[in-house]
Order: structure tokens, then C-alpha cells, then sequence
């Protein structure tokens, strides 16, 4: 018999307070030893597993029920690319966050492995001393475990039932805009003028919406130029772009330093540096920066934003899609201080809501769409349409 679970009952608590079970399989002894190393060491965070082989994972995955899987590409008997279909077959809910070395064969598999129902990729150094003296490394993988975790425990939690508010509990409620009907969120008025250019900023989950949102640009192409920040280290920036290219039949490439940004082009921040927009003369051309990190991150979205909105003005349109963190925010007020507009992805599309929550909850946005709805108004408003 199935027993509902209160909100607020100790069962309720204990569902979405235990710790995040993980399952690492990686056939580096090396590696596993030091993964479970980090994972342990996180209060919310527990290791139920250290596998070897992709063939190990998928025997033992029903019975150790994990909420993670950190899961190497390459490993003896059966690799992570051939185990992730067998893994999601056996338990769909679980979160598979593929691992592999930075090479071009890895990155287009890591890339490919997003389209078969992996929630993400994490790139590790190439040498096991590379690995163990990386902060940054550890921290985003302790990052990506915890947040892709906590989205698989609140989407399988228990929902509420429904209840009929009485007077006081109507007066309690969270305010709601009308133009979003989201608690906490208003909304700013589109600029009237139509944008010309079009600024993406994109992490965790981006590939995948990228994907999604890119090849229903056409007509914003023909028009305008496309400049795409997403988190992702060199090699993979390359074959994203070169995806891209395919799936537009348009040019998309990483950017160059210097080049001119024209209409009709689909520009990559390369991984590992910034891209920025400058001014020659009257040209608008991209700047490429090697200069520290910001918001932990290279490339940012933040210095993108930014300067494009120096460059431009309110010709600006920046569109902020799923991603941990709060890039884009500090951007995001420097388009609208400049007249721009910005959209934003919302939370029941997003892989996780972090970067595009943050600048909704800041009311710098004028709109908070679904995925499947922000490339068709992003057409109508480059062709004029007011709203």
C-alpha cells in the first residue's frame, strides 16, 4: 500500500535531507581513490560505490540505487559511452555526469553522450598530478555532483496535495507578476527598437539547449550576428562550434582575436579564454582575453555582456540559458543600464536554474520562457515585433 508523505513530516525531511548518494566508476584506481577523497569529505555528500568497469556499473546499479554517477569514458570490457544507455535502462532517474580526458575523440563523446540522457560531462586533466593539484577541478565536480543531485531528489520528491486557501492563507501568499506568473519575478518592458545582435550565455545543461534553440535562428541570422558563451574548456569549444555549423548549415567557429563581427556568423568563446566585443574605428570586432578567471569561470559570460553593451548599446539582446552559478548577472544589469533587453530560460526547462534564475530574481529580465518558446520570440522580435 502506498503511503503519502506529509509536507513537513519527519519522512518528508528525512527524503530531501539525506545525503547524495554517488557511484564512481573510472578504472584508475588512482582516480577513484581521489574522487571518493572529495565526496566524502562533503557533509552532504556520500560515496555508495568505487566500480571499475562500465560492466560492473550496470550489474550493481539497481541494487545500490545511487542518485549520481561520475562515469569515465574509457574503461576495459564496457566503455562509458556503451554503459549509459544500459545504466538509464535500469534506473532512469539517476544522473550520469560522464568524465573523460581532454582530447578531440573525448570531447565529441562527451558532447554525443549529452544527446543519449547524460545530465552533463566533466573534463579531467590529462595527468593524475594534474588532477590531485587542481582546486578549480575538484570544486566543480563537488559543485556539479551536489547540484544535479539535489534537481534529481526534488523531481522525484513527494509533491504536495493540493489544498483550497482560505482567507489567511491567501494573504500570506507569495506575490506573483501577471506578466510571468512566477513568485518573486517582474518583469521589465521590451526595448521598442528591434535588437541586432544576439548574446548567449550558457553552462550546465547549455550544449543541450544550444542545441535545441540554434537551429530556429535562422531568420535572427539573417540579420544579425550570434555570440555564445558557454562554459567549456578548449577542445570541446572546437566541436561545439563545428556542431553548430552543422546543425545551421550557417558559419559558426570559436572566434578570433581582431575579426569583425558581421551578420550571418555564429561566434564560440573559445575554452579557456574570454570573448569580448571592442571598437575599431566604427567596426565592432571580437577581443580575445587571457586574463583571469571570473566568476570562476573561463570563458565568462559576464565580460561578454558587458562589453557588447558598451559597444552597442540598446542593440542588445542577451538571452541567459541554463547554468550553475550567477554569471551573467553582473552582464545582464549592464545590458539594461545601456538600453538593451534581456530573456532568460525558466526553471522547468532548465537543467539548473542558477544563471538564468539569478537574473530573473534581479528584474532585469523581460521575459522568462521555456526553452522551446525563447528562439521563436527571439524572431519576432528581431523582426520587429514589439513584444
Amino acid at each position: 500500500m502506498n503511503v503519502a508523505v506529509a509536507p513537513g513530516s519527519p519522512a518528508a525531511a528525512a527524503a530531501t535531507t539525506r545525503k547524495i548518494r554517488v557511484m564512481v566508476v573510472d578504472d584508475a584506481v588512482v582516480i577513484r581513490g581521489l574522487f571518493a577523497r572529495w565526496i566524502e569529505a562533503e557533509p552532504d555528500l556520500e560515496v555508495v560505490a568505487s566500480l571499475r568497469t562500465g560492466r560492473e556499473a550496470v550489474a550493481q546499479i539497481a541494487r545500490i540505487d545511487p542518485d549520481v554517477v561520475l562515469l569515465d569514458i574509457e574503461m576495459p570490457e564496457l566503455d562509458g559511452l556503451a554503459a549509459l544507455p544500459m545504466l538509464l535502462a535500469k534506473k532512469p532517474d539517476v544522473v550520469v555526469i560522464m568524465a573523460s580526458t581532454l582530447t578531440r575523440r573525448n570531447a565529441e563523446i562527451s558532447l554525443k553522450s549529452l544527446s543519449l540522457g547524460a545530465a552533463d560531462y566533466i573534463p579531467k586533466p590529462i595527468t593524475n598530478q594534474e588532477v590531485t593539484g587542481s582546486p578549480t577541478f575538484s570544486r566543480e565536480l563537488i559543485e556539479k555532483v551536489r547540484a544535479l543531485g539535489m534537481r534529481a531528489r526534488r523531481l522525484a520528491a513527494p509533491q504536495p496535495r493540493a489544498f483550497k486557501a482560505d482567507a489567511s492563507t491567501r494573504a500570506a501568499a507569495a506575490p506573483m507578476t501577471a506578466a510571468s506568473g512566477m513568485p518573486g519575478v517582474k518583469l521589465r518592458s521590451f526595448n521598442p527598437m528591434p535588437p541586432r545582435v544576439l548574446l548567449i550565455g550558457s553552462s550546465t545543461g547549455g550544449p543541450q539547449a544550444l542545441n535545441a534553440v540554434i537551429p530556429q535562428l535562422g531568420p535572427v541570422l539573417d540579420r544579425a550576428p550570434v555570440l555564445i558563451t558557454q562554459h567549456m574548456p578548449p577542445t570541446f569549444t572546437t566541436i561545439l562550434a563545428e556542431h553548430l555549423a552543422r546543425l545551421t548549415k550557417r558559419p559558426a567557429r570559436e572566434a578570433q582575436h581582431g575579426e569583425e563581427i558581421n551578420a550571418g556568423t555564429i561566434y564560440i568563446a573559445p575554452g579557456g579564454k574570454h570573448m569580448t566585443v571592442a571598437r575599431r574605428e566604427s567596426t565592432a570586432v571580437i577581443a580575445i582575453d587571457d586574463g583571469p578567471l571570473v566568476n570562476f569561470c573561463k570563458p565568462s559570460v559576464d565580460p561578454m555582456f558587458a562589453s557588447a553593451a558598451a559597444v552597442w548599446g540598446n542593440w542588445v539582446m542577451g538571452m541567459v540559458l541554463t547554468g550553475m552559478g550567477s554569471d551573467g548577472l553582473r552582464g545582464a544589469h549592464a545590458i539594461v543600464a545601456a538600453g538593451g533587453t534581456v530573456v532568460a530560460q525558466d526553471e522547468a526547462t532548465s537543467v539548473i536554474w542558477g544563471m538564468p534564475g539569478q537574473v530573473a530574481h534581479a528584474g532585469v529580465c523581460s521575459a522568462v520562457l521555456p526553452l522551446g518558446e525563447l528562439a521563436p520570440k527571439m524572431v519576432r522580435l528581431f523582426a520587429g515585433d514589439k513584444a
